[in-house]
């Protein structure tokens, strides 16, 4: 007998991290030590507050029960209260947020909430991989619209408005600070997503992780006036709170929105652990001591990330945000891939390869900055030393 996958699967490949990680631990059980400067995984604890509070709740006897699909009234409660505080937006917490396990997930709940078989979704290239994937497993056409480093790595809106010229466009998928550019947004780019999205009846789907990693402005597309009309946004605890594992995001947008996800949703999971959740309330309390101390941290690691990458001769921005560096690889190398394949084997350091991204990111590497600044540093002296 022979057992097939199903169709939904033709063309989706693992996790392009996910092989790389079992190359790499088969490289360390060879004796190579390789540092990992790929993921974007956060190697700092959260405040102790919040394991404090994680702590105390989960030894109540009375927490352990399934919880509401729409989250606890305390964690949308302190959602609702960070995006007016720190972003400018008003949102009802009974009605207007839902507490996701992980923003990843709310990315795939969105594309089977919308997408039939056939509709087009518009993909930012380059990109994060899983709106690729996501889009393709819900039965959507992915539809790649350009990044270019000349444009400023923002959409160029002749384009869009060719592509949605055919009007099978259902939603489209922006992230802004842009991962894996680290490129700010401004509110003219917003106020000009949210017309398109009104001008061609699209959903804009914002995922926005990223916006307090080195970054002094946090932003939110449904700061937008009328945006809930066409947006719903995605955040994340997993950056800026140092939670990635703990698997805690929110999406947030109109009523009918909500609704309509959760339609789908509460047929996939059921809610957080409670003290989870509580926790998780506790984390979005926290003032702008907390992402101050976050960001030195990050800052003191970017500038030796520059260093290496100038090492490697290699052109990037200082101006990028997020917890990454871009950069063009020198013209020596084919690609990508190359540059961070003579890396690894020759220095034992992973960088990612910013093909993953995207056809547009073929000559290009990202860098992550979650790792210590004693690894950077032998980093440097391993590429050194190997004379890359």
């Amino acid at each position: 007998m022979i057992i097939t996958t199903a169709k939904r699967l033709d063309g989706i490949g693992e996790y392009y991290f996910s092989k790389k990680l079992r190359e790499i631990d088969e490289l360390n059980g060879q004796g190579k030590n390789v540092i990992n400067l790929g993921i974007g995984s956060p190697d700092l604890p959260p405040h102790p507050d919040v394991i404090r509070v994680l702590q105390e709740e989960s030894a109540k006897p009375n927490v352990h029960a399934y919880q509401s699909y729409k989250g606890s009234p305390v964690l949308r409660k302190a959602i609702a209260e960070w995006y007016s505080k720190w972003y400018g937006v008003a949102l009802d917490p009974d009605v207007e947020i839902l507490p996701l396990i992980g923003s990843k997930e709310g990315i795939m709940h969105i594309c089977m909430t919308y997408l039939n078989e056939g509709d087009g979704a518009l993909v930012p290239n380059p990109g994060y991989p899983t709106y690729r994937s996501a889009v393709k497993l819900a039965g959507g056409e992915c539809i790649d619209y350009s990044l270019t480093e000349k444009g400023g790595w923002v959409p160029d809106f002749d384009e869009l408005d060719r592509l949605a010229a055919g009007g099978r466009i259902k939603l489209m998928w922006v992230n802004y600070p842009q991962m894996p550019t680290g490129q700010m947004p401004t509110m003219e780019l917003f106020e000009r997503l949210v017309a398109f999205g009104r001008k061609h009846g699209i959903l804009i789907c914002h995922d926005n992780p990223y916006s307090f990693i080195l970054n002094d402005l946090p932003m939110s597309l449904l700061a937008v006036p009328g945006a809930k009309e066409v947006v719903i946004e995605l955040n994340s605890l997993s950056k800026s709170q140092n939670m990635a594992g703990w698997r805690v995001g929110t999406l947030s947008g109109a009523k009918e929105r909500i609704d309509e996800v959760l339609r789908f949703k509460s047929n996939m999971d059921s809610g957080m652990f409670l003290p989870v959740q509580l926790a998780a309330a506790k984390a979005l309390s926290l003032g702008k001591d907390w992402y101050d101390s976050v960001n030195a941290v990050y800052g003191e690691r970017r500038e030796y990330v520059f260093e290496l990458l100038e090492l490697l001769k290699c052109d990037f921005s200082r101006d990028q945000v997020g917890m990454f560096v871009w950069a063009k690889i020198p013209a020596a190398y084919a690609d990508g891939y190359a540059l961070s394949d003579r890396v690894l084997y020759d220095a034992g350091v992973f960088i990612t390869p910013g093909g993953i991204f995207g056809p547009a990111g073929t000559g290009f590497v990202r860098v992550s900055l979650c790792t210590p600044v004693e690894k950077f540093k032998e980093s440097i002296n391993r590429i050194k030393s190997a004379g890359i």
